[in-house]
């Protein structure tokens, strides 16, 4: 259902940047072309017709982004800290999750290294003292 409303939505964004495209501006041309009042429509009956393509296209860009934040929002529901408690081995035991970064969990999988030691404390500058 949320991949369908992502689909939806991105039609709906590609329209109205195109109907926003199409829109004559204030000091020149839009996109539409132009000038002369024998073509379809007239400028005043086509600046209409665009306004209110805008707004329709602006009020279900703002629908189904609001449904895609409130399907998102759901998705990711609160969980308990109790959900998962007893399941996960002591550290130390086998089917505990190995420590240290990516690199670390794939060689200790492949038996090439052993465990990683503790980092050791970085050492602290010192500042120059002045003679």
């Amino acid at each position: 259902m949320q991949t369908v409303l992502i689909v939806v939505h991105l039609i709906i964004v590609l329209a109205l940047i195109g109907v926003v495209l199409l829109q004559r501006s204030e000091g020149g041309l839009g996109l539409g072309g132009g000038g002369g009042t024998q073509g379809f429509m007239t400028g005043r009956g086509q600046a209409n017709a665009l306004t209110r393509a805008t707004a329709i296209l602006a009020a279900l860009f703002f629908a189904t982004s609001m449904v895609l934040a409130i399907m998102s929002h759901r998705s990711a529901g609160p969980r308990s800290i109790f959900d998962g408690a007893g399941t996960k081995a002591p550290a130390g035991q086998p089917g505990a999750p190995p420590a240290g970064n990516v690199l670390d969990q794939l060689r200790q999988q492949q038996g090439d290294a052993p465990a990683p030691a503790a980092p050791a404390a970085p050492a602290v500058p010192t500042a120059p003292q002045s003679r």
